[in-house]
């Protein structure tokens, strides 16, 4: 997921990165989650591993949860970066996550591996880069399908929004600018609503923006998260 920032990340932090619960090699308890369950789970790594504090940016549920992580936990997070993500979850955006969860339930991840391809990134991007699309498909289809519906359930239950203006610490939020699922003009009214938040839109990438177009996005991202020394 964030290989193609880590080279340029490693020169400046000592980076941790995770599985969230339900993905990868993490454990795929009974859901459905919620982004408390989420949020708790970074702190609970966090405690574990005697990190005090720390910089965080996420993409998607990722950055979401970072949201969170700013509105509940300020005193452990020193600058928070949401990517290509939201903060509510309107009925058109329940609906849509019904319908996956529904296809997965008939047919597994096989179901709905097309869909997030579509989304994730440009047609253009995925002409010229055949072997990274197979290997993100591999990735889709290798979840465990209960812990990817516990998940949409969490992004069902999403309710920043109106939480935003209690955020303190620094916040960027940056996206693609063919992003639908947290489209540009989303994503300006979240900054707008933060205080001191920050927009940057990076062009001509989809919802994974930081491996759609990684030389803007690492730009973006690192000029923020170097603030301050």
């Amino acid at each position: 997921m964030w290989d193609p920032q880590i080279p340029e990340l490693g020169k400046h932090f000592q980076v941790l990165r995770y599985d969230t619960r339900g993905h990868g090699k993490s454990d795929v308890p009974p859901g459905p989650y919620t982004f408390d369950q989420l949020v708790g789970d970074v702190i609970g790594l966090m405690d574990k591993l005697g990190i005090e504090t720390a910089r965080f940016m996420g993409l998607s549920k990722g950055g979401m949860t970072g949201l969170g992580l700013a509105i509940t936990y300020p005193e452990r997070i020193e600058r928070v970066v949401c990517a290509d993500g939201r903060s509510d979850a309107p009925p058109p955006f329940r609906a849509m996550w019904d319908d996956r969860i529904g296809k997965v339930e008939e047919n597994g991840m096989a179901g709905i591996v097309e869909g997030p391809m579509a989304t994730w990134f440009t047609p253009d991007w995925i002409e010229a880069n055949p072997q990274a699309a197979g290997q993100i498909q591999r990735m889709i289809l290798s979840h465990e399908p209960e812990g990817y519906i516990s998940n949409c359930r969490a992004l069902q239950g999403l309710d920043y929004y109106r939480h935003l203006h209690k955020i303190t610490i620094p916040t960027l939020y940056v996206g693609g600018s063919h992003d639908k699922g947290a489209a540009p003009d989303v994503m300006r009214a979240m900054a707008d609503a933060t205080p001191g938040g920050r927009y940057v839109e990076i062009p001509d990438a989809a919802h994974v923006a930081n491996i759609n177009a990684p030389q803007a996005f690492n730009r973006a991202v690192l000029d923020f998260l170097t603030e301050g020394g």
